[in-house]
């Protein structure tokens, strides 16, 4: 008579698949889906018509165009830093390495009103910075580059942390391979690490540019909230709240879900490419 074995189970370190689905739904539904689609159904009430009337507005125009150019210059030097700031942390060794790996997750500690007030100080014109940038006739606070830095600071890290794994799991021989065919370094970069990065690349800048897009608490201090000036969206929006006018606040929230929800979207079918491109065929 033969023994036969009990089967093992194996230890689920999470609670069963529909519970588990099921508290995740639930999660979902009550701190995203609902204040997103009571935003869209409140908008829905406003009609086409009033609707258009509100975000083709002078007022809100401009606030849209300020935002978006913002958002855009702080997302350029974002890619561009974010590449750089990843490649130094992956590519090199040196002393307060960990330190400065740590520094770029601040923003997303750090308070975004808390950030706006430190910017403010440091660019105004008897701040540390703002002072050097005064005498030299250039004014940051009270303007659009001021609503850039904040943008910047705020947003950084999402290039950081979507390039820097990439880069670390790169494939070293392939660069080693090159290096004995006899490329030069910007030519191993340009042709091998660069490709392989650029979905990740791409993904991050996006996700940068709709936090930007959607900033309020580091811009609203440095900016001066001029109508027509540097008053952003987001702001416009809270104004339209303190002044009970709620079509007016649930059209520009609207406008600016679906471009956050756009870009959103953007960086997901980027992701999924890059999954299916790493895909051994």
């Amino acid at each position: 008579m033969t023994d036969v074995a009990a089967p093992i189970r194996r230890k689920r370190v999470l609670p069963g698949f529909t519970l588990s689905l099921g508290t995740t739904l639930l999660y979902l539904t009550l701190i995203i889906l609902i204040p997103v689609l009571a935003l869209v159904l409140k908008g829905a009430e406003i009609g086409p018509e009033r609707f258009l009337r509100i975000i083709t507005s002078p007022r809100t125009l401009a606030a849209l165009k300020i935002t978006v150019t913002a958002a855009a210059v702080a997302t350029l030097f974002n890619a561009l830093y974010g590449l750089l700031m990843a490649w130094v942390l992956v590519r090199y060794e040196f002393p307060g390495k960990r330190l400065l790996d740590a520094l770029m997750d601040i923003p997303f500690a750090l308070p975004t009103a808390v950030a706006g007030l430190a910017l403010t100080a440091l660019f105004s014109a008897n701040g540390w910075f703002g002072s050097v940038l005064e005498s030299a006739g250039i004014s940051v606070v009270y303007t659009i580059w001021g609503i850039i830095i904040a943008m910047t600071f705020t947003s950084i890290p999402f290039v950081v942390r979507t390039v820097q794994p990439v880069l670390e799991d790169l494939d070293p021989t392939l660069e080693q391979a090159a290096v004995t065919l006899g490329a030069r370094p910007w030519t191993i970069f340009t042709r091998i690490v660069f490709p392989a990065i650029l979905p990740a690349f791409l993904a991050g800048s996006t996700i940068a540019f709709a936090r930007s897009l959607g900033e309020f608490g580091a811009v609203v201090f440095i900016a001066g909230n001029k109508p027509n000036e540097t008053e952003i969206a987001s702001l416009l929006a809270f104004i339209r709240l303190e002044e009970y006018d709620y079509a007016g606040a649930a059209a520009i929230a609207l406008v600016l879900l679906i471009m956050a929800l756009t870009l959103l979207l953007i960086s997901n079918l980027i992701q999924i490419w890059s999954a299916r491109h790493r895909e051994p065929r």
